[in-house]
């Protein structure tokens, strides 16, 4: 059983952040991007970008990148009667990572830009 190393909530859709934008590669686009409380991560063509806000004024940020070939299984789960979030687990070549999405996100959506950035990188 793979280790779950990060875990995120993403509350909502949003922009892209100037930290997102200024770690983009030639040929990279944005297909979405989510937010947390203070975190946000895109989902582009060829990975997925977070950035995670640090400290106690926010101008520290760590950049996690995870290219999709890195990506070995992915799972979701749609949010039931009684849940509050989505949750889309990803198994990867150095561990788990559990996201969980609000009702504002569509998980479908997400699982769709995934899967196909997923598939076609392999």
């Amino acid at each position: 059983m793979a280790t779950e190393l990060l875990s995120w909530s993403f509350i909502s859709k949003c922009e892209p952040s100037k930290a997102i934008l200024e770690v983009l590669v030639e040929g990279e686009q944005v297909l979405q991007c989510y937010k947390t409380v203070r975190d946000i991560a895109a989902l582009t063509n060829k990975r997925m970008i977070i950035c995670d806000t640090q400290g106690f004024t926010g101008r520290k940020k760590e950049i996690y990148s995870l290219p999709y070939r890195s990506i070995d299984m992915w799972s979701s789960e749609n949010k039931g009667t009684l849940d509050m979030n989505s949750e889309l687990e990803l198994w990867t070549k150095v561990g788990k990572m559990k996201l969980q999405l609000a009702a504002k996100c569509d998980i479908r959506e997400f699982d769709r830009i995934l899967g196909e950035a997923i598939l076609n990188s392999k």
